[in-house]
């Protein structure tokens, strides 16, 4: 959207949070300013502020409507339709790798990028990315839960633990597809992954979806 095309005042806000996904993916969070932001949702720097009250505040709510947005996106997936938990958690990497296309900031988190900036700096930038991380992991928790039961593991390793370490492999996956400016990186990675999972769980998928 360009400054040339406006938004009633009610559309305003939702502008500037897709505005915000877009430009911080790919300009990151400090090099972001108010005038990137309003340019890109096409709106008024007095709109931007009728709305937030500065740049760290848009940019909290902005992990929130992330964390909104892609959980819609997460919760309508087709590997939800495989009846087995083990074939679920496949079925998300299958669906985690089909995301994977064009430039870094396509397909890379808005909420990592901004975490990994903003930790010391910004206090409720970085709470509200760590919500959005942590809680996208926990809704891998149950699947998870039901693999490790189904392959009877009998050790100290949690679902929790292992839902939080699929995303500590995307995470840094997309930190160097940054760093290489290759999408290939983060393909590699989730393979990567995938033949861990299935050492740990001692199978593969085996669901169409």
């Amino acid at each position: 959207m360009t400054a040339a095309v406006r938004p009633r005042h009610g559309e305003a806000r939702a502008a500037l949070l897709a505005a915000a996904v877009e430009v911080i993916r790919s300009k990151g969070l400090h090099a972001t300013t108010v005038d990137d932001l309003c340019v890109a949702a096409g709106v008024t720097k007095g709109a931007f502020f009728h709305h937030f009250a500065s740049k760290e505040d848009l940019a909290v709510t902005a992990a929130d409507y992330w964390s909104q947005s892609t959980g819609a996106l997460f919760a309508a997936a087709p590997f939800h339709d495989c009846e087995d938990p083990t074939d679920r958690v496949f079925g998300y990497l299958d669906f985690r790798a089909s995301l994977i296309s064009g430039a870094p900031a396509d397909y890379t988190c808005l909420v990592g990028t901004m975490a990994q900036e903003a930790f010391e700096t910004s206090p409720a930038v970085r709470d509200a990315c760590a919500a959005s991380i942590f809680g996208h992991a926990e809704t891998l928790e149950a699947d998870l839960a039901g693999a490790l039961s189904e392959a009877n593991i009998d050790s100290d390793l949690s679902a929790a633990s292992l839902a939080r370490h699929t995303q500590v492999v995307l995470q840094g996956a997309f930190v160097l597809s940054k760093a290489a400016n290759d999408p290939a990186v983060v393909l590699e990675a989730i393979e990567h992954l995938r033949r861990y999972l299935e050492c740990v769980l001692g199978r593969s998928a085996g669901c169409e979806h």
